[in-house]
């Protein structure tokens, strides 16, 4: 065979460029949701045995060890600027605190990981703002990686483990959310970043596009999150929980 006749190898060698609701993101979303039963299952199998704690730590240990080296990564390698690199978006402290939730059961980090991942780490499953290449690039197992953790540790503590959000939980979660975002508003204003979109929108589609302009949307955010947390902790209070998380913050 001549080199004339030989294929074009460079579609093949080129890298593709994720897609959102393409192959690879369907993928992610089975994944998320055999992760999340079967994590549901063992939570309730070994629910106030001896075993839950350190299931539990086990489970924080490993979140940890797939969060701390991608952490490191991004922001020692040199490879992205501020704008991306520090790990100061919700998505990231919400990782943070489902690894403490599940190490030590604390209201404070339950609350985060509860109200952050179900509301906000989701909308990365719907919109994601991921620009990069696809699968099995860096930034496309980080991206989903971070935010499938956090949802698999909030769906494990409330419906496999039995902690529950309540009143005092919703307090803590709008309280953080609001001094976060008012420090991170002037942190970018100051650095010329745009952590947690409240200086401009994503440059991709995404759910904001439709509460409004600048700075409209972030006033839409905070009463549409609100009334959202409102409504995922009303039917918890109106059961008798079985338990509840323990009150160390």
């Amino acid at each position: 065979m001549s080199l004339a006749t030989l294929p074009d190898v460079k579609p093949l060698l080129a890298v593709r460029q994720f897609v959102a609701f393409g192959s690879s993101h369907g993928v992610v979303i089975v994944v998320l949701i055999v992760v999340a039963a079967a994590l549901v299952v063992l939570g309730r199998r070994y629910r106030g045995t001896a075993l839950e704690r350190r299931l539990s730590q086990a489970l924080a240990l490993v979140f940890a060890g797939f969060l701390v080296p991608v952490e490191l990564y991004w922001l020692l390698s040199g490879r992205s600027a501020i704008k991306y690199s520090l790990p100061l978006q919700l998505c990231d402290l919400a990782a943070m605190a489902s690894v403490w939730a599940l190490w030590s059961y604390s209201s404070a980090a339950f609350a985060l990981t509860y109200f952050w991942g179900l509301t906000l780490t989701s909308q990365a499953f719907v919109s994601p703002e991921l620009t990069g290449p696809d699968f099995p690039s860096l930034q496309f197992l980080s991206f989903f990686g971070m935010h499938s953790l956090v949802l698999w540790a909030a769906i494990y503590l409330t419906w496999g483990v039995g902690l529950r959000p309540d009143w005092r939980s919703y307090r803590i979660a709008v309280l953080v959310t609001i001094g976060w975002a008012v420090v991170m508003f002037a942190f970018n204003h100051v650095v010329g970043t745009n952590y947690g979109f409240l200086n401009t929108k994503p440059v991709v589609r995404s759910l904001l596009d439709v509460l409004g302009p600048w700075p409209w949307y972030l006033l839409s955010e905070l009463v549409l999150g609100a009334a959202a947390w409102a409504l995922i902790t009303w039917p918890w209070k109106r059961q008798q929980a079985p338990r509840k998380a323990h009150t160390a913050a």
